[in-house]
């Protein structure tokens, strides 16, 4: 090695540990990020127990079992174009931490150039001739330490955008499933609607036959014939709505979906048929678990909680901009006249400099990005309690929900079997002339009245299954990633 390489070779060393001491020295300015007390509740209001195991838990496949909705719910996850443009921005935000991390690492450039010229005869010297050319390439690299930490906090900043985004995306599926959730069990229960009053057609289609004929006969008079026209008018009136109610419901979900509005495919609502008072008892309300779970469970939550330590973030960065940017740079290469002495000893150059930028007329701007940073995380802070807080009073309603449209259930299927049992009394009645008609369109109302209740009862009891499932955190969670964390595996 020459001396020049080697002079060479110790101001690089000399560089390299100036800027190491100073990257080791450096701090981060800001203060580190500490979850907030959220003061979470030891458990749940209108919750049974606080067992830790919490229906959020299972997959959204073992929540829902009904086979069609689950191809449904698959069939959403892979169209939904707010599953994909949610993906977008976690890519986006994947590309936004890597660029900041760039920021930590020494500006690397190589620049080569030729050039022919001809110099001006009053400016040439002696012995140097007025066309000539200058070759060169170089190196250049330079480094701003990150002496106060202004690099790392962006990129603090940025891998918490980063997990924002994914939070948010979760967030995207389990509203996602909730969604097909409730369109589903809402055309089920609107198809059992519309089999209800179907039914209630025909039956009171052939009661107006059978008073026409009692009045043909002379035994009904005329009014009997003309209610009993109005009762059947009044039943069909409803089997508009709900073919409308029905078409919408299937438009909402086949752009769930991801497809354009069509009918969807479903299975009939299984229900249970109407049992006396004292033999009907509620189900269990599904385990809630414990509220301190929910900040690690619901995705909107940690979202709201990456986005606080994202504005915690840029306090630091704001901060570093009020002090001094220092900078290491590094210059080598060769430059001659001539390409063939190009790589030739005495062609060789190169220099080692610092630099230290304090802001002077900009200082004040600084300071107003510092406090407008201050603000931000201020803001960031009350929304993630906001959040916790709705959060709290989403599961809880939805606790009283199921508790509450369980016991309606219940009664409504008490109220359907009575009227069962009573309109059939009213019409045998009739028919042997010992009850009048006004008892018969009485009774027959009434069931038809029942079981329509019934049927929105039960969409009720579904409804508050899925609120209390989406409000505990569950339906993100996807099926490959389940089964390779079940034991075993």
């Amino acid at each position: 090695m020459t001396a020049a390489s080697r002079r060479r070779a110790l101001a690089i060393s000399v560089a390299i540990a100036c800027a190491s001491g100073l990257l080791l020295a450096g701090c981060k300015l800001g203060p580190d990020y500490r979850r907030p007390d959220t003061k979470a509740p030891p458990n749940y209001r209108f919750a049974s127990d606080a067992d830790a195991a919490s229906l959020a838990d299972e997959g959204w496949w073992q929540v829902y079992q009904d086979t069609r909705l689950q191809q449904l719910i698959r069939e959403a996850l892979a169209n939904n174009l707010d599953v994909g443009i949610a993906a977008a921005r976690v890519d986006q935000a994947r590309a936004v931490l890597g660029a900041t991390r760039l920021q930590q690492l020494p500006k690397i450039s190589v620049s080569a150039g030729a050039e022919r010229a001809r110099t001006s005869q009053f400016e040439l010297l002696p012995g140097i001739p007025a066309i000539g050319n200058i070759f060169d390439l170089e190196g250049n690299l330079s480094y701003e330490v990150d002496f106060w930490g202004k690099y790392r906090r962006a990129s603090e900043g940025a891998r918490a955008q980063l997990l924002q985004s994914d939070f948010a995306r979760q967030d995207v599926i389990a509203g996602l499933v909730a969604g097909v959730a409730t369109a589903y069990f809402t055309l089920q229960a609107l198809d059992e609607q519309l089999e209800i009053t179907n039914r209630t057609v025909a039956t009171r289609q052939k009661f107006v036959d059978l008073t026409s004929a009692q009045h043909d006969r002379g035994t009904v008079s005329e009014l009997d014939v003309a209610t009993a026209q109005g009762q059947l008018a009044i039943a069909k009136a409803n089997l508009p709505e709900l073919q409308r109610q029905i078409g919408l419901t299937e438009d909402q979900l086949s752009v769930l979906l991801g497809h354009n509005p069509d009918q969807v495919p479903r299975t009939p609502l299984q229900t249970a048929e109407p049992v006396a008072a004292d033999a009907a008892t509620p189900a269990p309300v599904p385990a809630a678990g414990l509220p301190s779970s929910l900040l690690e469970r619901r995705p909107d939550l940690r979202e709201a909680e990456q986005n606080l330590v994202a504005a915690n973030a840029q306090v630091g960065v704001a901060k570093a901009n009020l002090f001094p940017t220092i900078t290491l740079t590094g210059t080598g290469g060769v430059a001659s006249t001539a390409l063939s002495s190009l790589f030739t000893g005495p062609a060789r150059l190169w220099s080692v400099g610092g630099s230290a930028l304090q802001p002077v007329l900009d200082s004040q701007r600084n300071l107003y990005q510092l406090e407008l940073a201050d603000a931000q995380k201020r803001q960031a802070l009350l929304q993630y309690q906001k959040s916790v807080q709705s959060a709290f009073q989403e599961v809880s309603d939805a606790l009283i929900a199921r508790q509450q449209y369980a016991e309606v259930q219940i009664q409504e299927q008490t109220w359907v079997a009575a009227q069962r049992t009573a309109n059939t009394i009213a019409l045998a009645r009739y028919r042997v002339g010992y009850a009048s008609y006004f008892n018969v369109i009485d009774s027959d109302r009434d069931l038809f009245s029942a079981e329509l209740s019934l049927s929105a009862a039960r969409l009720n009891t579904l409804l508050s299954v899925v609120q209390l499932y989406r409000a505990l955190g569950g339906g993100w969670q996807t099926e490959q990633a389940t089964a390779a964390n079940s034991p075993g595996r």
